[in-house]
């Protein structure tokens, strides 16, 4: 650009010339600058702002879709699930109070529509020879490769105390089955193939996780840990490609950090997306020690998992006062609306990595 045309001249002599010169140059300064601030400072340019990644931006979002068509995951629905398991009272392996909760699980997922399976089979345990279950719902998608959300339904045994178990595993199996309503309702749209585990045994019958076991048996894990051995038997480990396990995750003040035992990619896009979605005060960057859990079984047999627990922030794990008033419909419609909107963005990393 020329930057003398801007300039009066100095040769005129005449006043009044040089004052509608001057008012002339900055009117076309005026009429040329402003346009080029619109040019330079758009207000939606669709480049990245690196400054902005991880942090989040907007209001949480209350409808997630990301199928096409895809039906909306209801908290309220979910709190209901919570309440339904609280009533049956404690809910340890073997009891009948977990065989209706078994029964309501899978009455439940036949009722979404979804194929359900249940795998019975007997462990030694501390206590004795138990009698326990898996329970297995598919939704079949485009491709065979699979990928497993899951949780354990089991509570803790306590001799001297009722413990219902509220968050432990409450909220967790209320989210599975409600995310089983929302995928059962995408038949057809799904590129993976899903299952859904409730998995029985979680929790150790000795006080602390690893009081009671051994190396080759732990106390601990029995459904998990017998899952796995069944996909080895039927050659069926190298289909998995993803693990997604949920637990503990409905507290009212829910605030996840991640797992140090998690596949770090798996984990990324989970964060991520609830960061996208407005929740980075819920999915932070901090560690989350567990120590061991359902996801570890399947790590071992080399199988990409993901914990997401909320472990350590919470004060009534273990405890009588783990009550339906500790967790909330908002907190476990968080965790299913991020859950279900990370899944296209996993299924394609899993379809990259071929």
């Amino acid at each position: 650009m020329n930057t003398q045309m801007f300039k009066t001249q100095p040769d005129i002599d005449d006043g009044r010339h040089q004052g509608a010169s001057t008012y002339a140059s900055v009117c076309l300064l005026f009429v040329i600058a402003v346009p080029l601030l619109f040019i330079a400072c758009p207000r939606n340019d669709s480049r990245p702002d690196n400054r902005n990644i991880g942090v989040s931006m907007g209001t949480p979002s209350q409808t997630v879709t990301p199928f096409p068509g895809a039906i909306a995951f209801n908290g309220e629905r979910a709190i209901d699930h919570v309440r339904k398991q609280l009533d049956f009272g404690p809910r340890p392996p073997g009891s009948p109070e977990l065989a209706r909760t078994r029964e309501y699980i899978i009455n439940e997922l036949k009722t979404a529509g979804l194929s359900v399976a249940t795998d019975e089979f007997t462990t030694s345990t501390p206590v004795g020879e138990k009698r326990m279950a898996n329970i297995v719902a598919e939704i079949p998608g485009e491709s065979k490769d699979i990928i497993i959300i899951s949780s354990h339904y089991d509570t803790k045994l306590f001799k001297d105390m009722k413990f219902l178990g509220a968050n432990d595993p409450a909220a967790s199996v209320a989210t599975l089955l409600e995310l089983g309503r929302v995928l059962g309702a995408n038949k057809g749209k799904l590129k993976s193939t899903y299952r859904l585990a409730f998995f029985d045994g979680e929790e150790a019958f000795c006080e602390e996780w690893e009081e009671c076991g051994k190396p080759d048996a732990p106390d601990n894990t029995y459904g998990s840990r017998h899952y796995v051995s069944q996909l080895r038997t039927r050659n069926e480990l190298g289909l998995v490609k993803a693990m997604i396990l949920l637990d503990m995750m409905g507290y009212k003040e829910l605030k996840l950090g991640r797992d140090t035992m998690s596949i770090r990619w798996l984990q990324d896009i989970i964060w991520q997306t609830g960061k996208d979605m407005g929740y980075s005060s819920v999915f932070v960057d901090e560690p989350e020690g567990v120590g061991g859990d359902d996801h570890e079984p399947f790590l071992r047999a080399g199988i990409d998992s993901v914990d997401i627990i909320q472990l350590n922030g919470y004060p009534y794990w273990h405890k009588a006062e783990d009550t339906l008033d500790k967790v909330s419909a908002r907190s476990m419609k968080i965790v299913g609306d991020v859950v279900f909107a990370s899944l296209p963005s996993i299924e394609a990393h899993v379809l990259n990595r071929k």
